[in-house]
């Protein structure tokens, strides 16, 4: 039992998708820093001082100041600026991923073999078949 889990640990696809996971965490934090605190201020003045990060809406139809206080109050509010945030977060990942990964990498894959097409017998080879099982009957 613990031969086959060694084996199984020991297959470089498990290796590399552990060492995967541990830069996407390491990258992933990189990024959310990025969009919090460079991406988002920018966006924020760029729009006339609006910050996504504290934009709520109050579900329990009362006026709070800030999102801090409505949560204080216990009250139920829809966070959309904080997604907008993660959502924002996403697409810069999606997209770094994608130019600085899977790019690279399918263009250091090699080409598919063009495999040849099957080639059958013609269609002179299948009447001259045809005719040898007649005379044959």
């Amino acid at each position: 039992m613990l031969q086959g889990f060694k084996d199984f640990i020991i297959r470089g696809n498990v290796i590399d998708f552990a060492v995967a996971v541990v830069i996407g965490g390491a990258f992933g934090k990189v990024v959310s820093s990025l969009v919090e605190n460079l991406i988002m201020p920018i966006v924020g003045l760029l729009s006339g001082g609006f910050d996504f990060s504290h934009r709520f809406s109050d579900l329990s139809g009362q006026t709070h100041a800030t999102l801090a206080a409505a949560e204080a109050a216990g009250a139920a509010t829809l966070n959309y600026g904080i997604f907008l945030n993660s959502l924002i977060n996403f697409l810069i990942v999606a997209t770094a991923i994608y130019f600085l990964v899977v790019r690279p990498m399918s263009r250091l894959q090699a080409p598919p073999a063009e495999t040849p097409a099957p080639t059958g017998p013609t269609s002179e080879a299948l009447l001259a078949e045809i005719r040898d099982l007649l005379k044959a009957r």
